[in-house]
């Protein structure tokens, strides 16, 4: 399994994986939602602003995933991983959760703080993720699965409650995708 940065020539390619993932597990209409998000994701976000990361087997792209600034009222450096993809083929492999170790090892390379994410706490809670309320970092957007708003410190130092609101890039600034 080879994990790497993911290039601006890689668009078409990773767009395609992630609708033919979601569309296989959630429907045609899902997989064109998600496809939509990351077209915009990579084409509307300031480079600074995303990191993604790609995993390859066999010259083959099997999965992908985003992070993207969270803006937060502490001004510590934040970034919420979202969305995920790996081809039905390869999932339950271990490839997502490597993935998202090799994201994780990209932002403390980086020296950002905080990591966020939303999604199973199970799954994210195998790389780090944690449970938190919305009273410690409020959602950019209505969340409606609240169990799912997870963080992780990335620096060591505890996640401190923090006043005010947060701000995602805009194309993950979409109350559907919450």
């Amino acid at each position: 399994m080879l994990f790497s940065l993911f290039t601006e020539s890689q668009s078409q390619q990773v767009i395609e994986l992630f609708k033919r993932v979601f569309s296989a597990a959630e429907g045609e209409a899902e997989g064109e939602v998600i496809a939509s998000f990351v077209t915009q994701l990579v084409t509307t976000t300031q480079p600074e602003d995303l990191i993604g990361c790609i995993a390859e087997e066999n010259d083959s792209l099997v999965g992908c995933l985003f992070f993207s600034r969270l803006w937060i009222s502490s001004g510590q450096v934040a970034f919420i991983l979202s969305p995920l993809a790996v081809a039905t083929e390869a999932q339950r492999k271990g490839v997502g959760q490597g993935l998202i170790q090799y994201g994780l090892d990209q932002l403390k390379s980086l020296e950002v703080n905080l990591a966020f994410t939303y999604g199973d706490p199970s799954y994210y809670g195998k790389t780090g993720f944690q449970q938190i309320s919305q009273d410690l970092v409020k959602a950019p957007c209505p969340l409606s699965q609240p169990i799912g708003w997870l963080a992780q410190s990335l620096d060591g130092s505890p996640i401190q409650a923090l006043s005010g609101s947060t701000q995602c890039v805009e194309a993950l600034n979409d109350p559907s995708l919450w």
